[in-house]
């Protein structure tokens, strides 16, 4: 089968976006499948990769983050479609992206992969705290009806967790197929815990190796909530010696670094690309705290689990599903005095034994990245075979 991505946050400087799409393209080569990924580039042109191809279509920065470009003219997009004739065309956003897709003219089967919650990510981050989630669903009517819009262009609506699939469909969503995400199992491991490592990031915390230690890993996002990982760690030290070290970079880094010198023993560490350097500082913190409610997955927390770190996450979202109460403590979204108690709960309790329970449950309920496309490619060979027969 030959599958279109047309994917507008593919970059090559980007993070989990570009992983998982590079995935992507070596998995479909291994499950028989032409994989061509239609990215805004500086330049057109046709680059072969990991057993697949990206076809980069010139397209100008997006405004507020140079690291990636934007789709413009449809005409360029579509003309390129027109040339491939996929069997599956797969929309990979619900905005310029998942529109082009819908749009084009082709006969293909075509697929909307939902990898965000729109509201949950914008409205919700700013203004749940004030009126509520429900309040804010309510208030945002008029981005469900946009998002019912989109989705009836699609045989199928791709989610990555259960609880988005019912999420969704109860404002309306329909065709949903649920295709969990995977986790390179074997790179993430409690054996990866070293002792060097975790004096190492202490210390660059200005805390000796008796603190206690938490990371926080991802995009520095309005959507990440760092703001209120912080105020929560800052509370939290009022009881314990406790540091906090922050992985990552993103649009937010400025305001997370002066965030973060507002409160002693935090510090911003950066992106880190070093894969095994990574999987290291995973397993040597004493728990992995997030601050998003706006998951549709979790694969941060998920490879902590790998790791055999606990977890302390908010309450609500997809990621809460990846907690359970022998390796996590939740807490109400955007509360950084809930997080706190949180943090203060689960540092009360033996890490080894939260360890030993976060590494069983990555076994038994995070699937490893072949399951995901096993049943993607599955889901999509059933919808590309419904449509050939219409």
């Amino acid at each position: 089968m030959k599958i279109v991505d047309v994917c507008e946050f593919y970059s090559p400087t980007g993070g989990g976006v570009r992983r998982y799409v590079e995935q992507k393209l070596e998995f479909a080569a291994r499950f028989g499948h032409e994989m061509i990924i239609l990215a805004p580039g500086a330049e057109t042109r046709t680059e072969r990769r990991h057993g697949g191809t990206i076809e980069w279509v010139k397209s100008p920065f997006l405004p507020f983050d140079r690291n990636y470009r934007i789709f413009w003219g449809a005409a360029e997009v579509w003309r390129i479609m027109d040339r491939l004739a996929p069997d599956l065309v797969e929309g990979s956003s619900p905005w310029r992206g998942g529109w082009l897709a819908a749009r084009w003219r082709g006969k293909a089967a075509r697929i909307l992969f939902m990898h965000m919650d729109p509201v949950a990510v914008y409205p919700q981050t700013f203004l749940g705290g004030t009126f509520g989630a429900a309040r804010v669903d309510r208030m945002f009517g008029w981005l469900w009806a946009y998002l019912r819009r989109l989705n009836a262009c699609f045989d199928g609506t791709i989610v990555t967790n259960p609880v988005m699939a019912q999420r969704f469909a109860s404002f309306g969503l329909s065709h949903i197929e649920v295709a969990p995400f995977g986790v390179a199992r074997e790179k993430f491991s409690a054996a990866f815990r070293d002792a060097g490592m975790r004096a190492g990031m202490l210390a660059a915390c200005g805390l000796g190796p008796d603190a206690a230690l938490l990371i926080a890993i991802g995009r520095h996002h309005p959507e990440k909530r760092l703001n209120t990982i912080i105020e929560a760690v800052r509370k939290a030290q009022r009881e314990r010696p406790i540091g906090l070290y922050i992985v990552g970079d993103g649009m937010q880094r400025r305001a997370v670094e002066r965030w973060a010198a507002a409160v002693p023993h935090v510090h911003v560490a950066g992106q880190i690309n070093d894969q095994k350097r990574l999987a290291s500082v995973m397993a040597s913190a004493d728990a992995l705290i997030h601050g998003s409610a706006a998951e549709t997955f979790g694969l941060v927390l998920a490879e902590a689990l790998c790791s055999g770190t606990p977890l302390i996450v908010p309450e609500s979202g997809a990621s809460a599903t990846l907690a359970a109460p022998d390796y996590a403590q939740t807490y109400r979204a955007g509360d950084a005095a809930d997080a706190a108690a949180a943090i203060l709960r689960l540092l009360a309790r033996d890490r080894a034994a939260q360890s030993r329970a976060a590494s069983l449950a990555a076994v038994t309920r995070v699937n490893t990245i072949e399951q995901h496309f096993e049943k993607l490619f599955a889901i999509y060979e059933r919808i590309a075979a419904a449509r050939s027969t219409r």
